[in-house]
């Protein structure tokens, strides 16, 4: 079955992919062909096909616009449309650099609108095909002993991937898998000690049994150790300081020629904001407020405000879901992420960088680090207009989320994880979710306020 699977998304990416290819192929040569015996000129019409052929594949597999087996239908759609813009605007700069000319641009304008229809039916009738042939898994879920109401209800939401049949603890879980009556597909671990859980992964390795962790806070800071072979026996060294010194280097130069470009292209977009915003109520068009950066330094942010300028009279709180305080210009600043574009100038200035996590307000850092000591650790790297939570997270992740996703980041940065933030950033522009405000009622994100629960990690 796994094999079957595997070879439907190969092959329905691979149809794809090829469409993609021969309609450009097409273009070029109806449009921006100019006959020439050179031969010169012959290699260059492949290589440009060929150059065209590896950016949009690369493009969309770092959107994950392959990955059909468990992204939405609508994250699809977005991760193959931003995917085919982006490579043939690469694709009608590599033309025109070949003929030295500007070139008529319409022809790529079709092809991009062809592409996007073709790919959002592919889209969704791969997804119908697929969720016909492969139905949801059945699975189990094991847990210690806190509690997993927020995490059942996330698993919930997928269920065109999964149908939890049983919730179990520790020991009636693994009698039941040791039962031998394998009537699941997969066995979530959540919560559970370190020797509980070594004794069910071990036994569902041996035995081939699909199994989904929760990683704790120790094993995402493994995950960037890297291999020693100093001796006959394994070693693994996580070195615990961040970046080092020429990522950061490398990583402010990347920040400084990002925000230059950002704020020359955006100046006219920010200068029509800040006069809705001062035409909408006479109030102040930026907002200033204290956050933490790396090291906890505080320094001042800069967002375009979207709020009442009464809106922290009772003291910090995050935006709810319903929440009156937000103003209809603001309403839609936030919902595509526009009250941000001022965070450019905190990057020139060396207190944010473009990616990294999410500027936390003193207050609510300082509760957040009460419930979870381990949320110091995301100040290990300064932080980020966009970034892995930000990306993958949305506005009312629970804070020990967070914290999985912004370790992750730090331990798994590299140069090429940043430019992928950057990009999938714009498929997060245009999914609601991820500016959606805490519940009614609530000040931060943390689980104790939405049902009195302990939020943490037991690592």
């Amino acid at each position: 079955m796994e094999q079957q699977k595997r070879l439907l998304g190969i092959l329905s990416n691979l149809l794809l992919w090829l469409f993609e290819i021969i309609t450009f192929a097409y273009v070029w040569f109806c449009y921006y062909d100019i006959s020439s015996d050179d031969r010169f000129y012959r290699h260059g019409y492949i290589i440009i096909i060929v150059m065209y052929a590896i950016f949009i594949y690369m493009m969309t597999k770092s959107f994950n616009g392959y990955k059909i087996s468990y992204m939405k239908a609508l994250d699809l759609i977005l991760a193959h449309v931003i995917s085919q813009i982006l490579s043939n605007i690469a694709g009608y700069f590599f033309i025109c650099m070949m003929w030295s000319e500007y070139m008529q641009v319409m022809p790529v304008v079709m092809l991009s609108l062809v592409q996007i229809v073709a790919s959002t039916l592919w889209v969704i009738l791969a997804r119908q095909v697929y969720m016909k042939v492969f139905p949801p898994r059945n699975v189990i879920i094991i847990y210690g002993k806190y509690p997993l109401e927020q995490f059942l209800k996330k698993l919930n939401a997928r269920n065109d991937k999964y149908v939890v049949s049983e919730i179990l603890n520790y020991e009636n879980g693994l009698k039941k898998i040791c039962s031998g009556d394998l009537d699941f597909e997969g066995v979530f671990l959540y919560d559970l000690s370190a020797g509980e859980r070594n004794t069910i992964i071990k036994y569902c390795y041996e035995h081939g049994i699909r199994t989904y962790v929760v990683p704790k806070i120790t094993d995402i800071i493994m995950r960037g150790a890297d291999d020693l072979h100093l001796i006959d026996t394994p070693l693994y060294l996580s070195r615990n300081q961040g970046l080092f010194l020429d990522q950061r280097i490398v990583k402010r130069i990347v920040d400084i020629v990002v925000s230059i470009i950002g704020i020359v292209v955006l100046a006219p977009l920010m200068l029509i904001v800040a006069a809705i915003i001062k035409l909408y109520d006479r109030g102040p068009v930026f907002y200033r407020q204290e956050r933490l950066t790396r090291d906890g330094k505080k320094f001042i942010i800069f967002k375009f405000r979207s709020m009442r300028t009464d809106a922290e009279t009772q003291g910090a709180r995050l935006a709810q879901k319903h929440d009156d305080r937000v103003t209809p210009v603001g309403k839609v600043l936030r919902n595509f992420h526009i009250d941000e574009l001022p965070q450019l100038f905190n990057v020139i200035a060396g207190d944010m960088s473009i990616v990294g996590p999410r500027p936390e307000r003193p207050e609510i850092f300082e509760k957040y680090s009460k419930s979870i000591p381990e949320f110091d650790f995301r100040l290990k790297v300064k932080a980020g207009i966009t970034g892995y939570a930000q990306v993958y997270g949305k506005y009312n992740t629970v804070p020990i989320d967070k914290l999985r996703m912004d370790l992750i980041y730090i331990e798994e940065y590299s140069f090429w994880l940043d430019i992928k933030l950057m990009l999938l950033t714009v498929r997060a522009i245009f999914r609601k979710e991820s500016s959606e405000g805490v519940k009614d009622g609530q000040t931060t994100a943390l689980a104790s306020d939405r049902d009195k629960g302990k939020e943490g990690d037991k690592a």
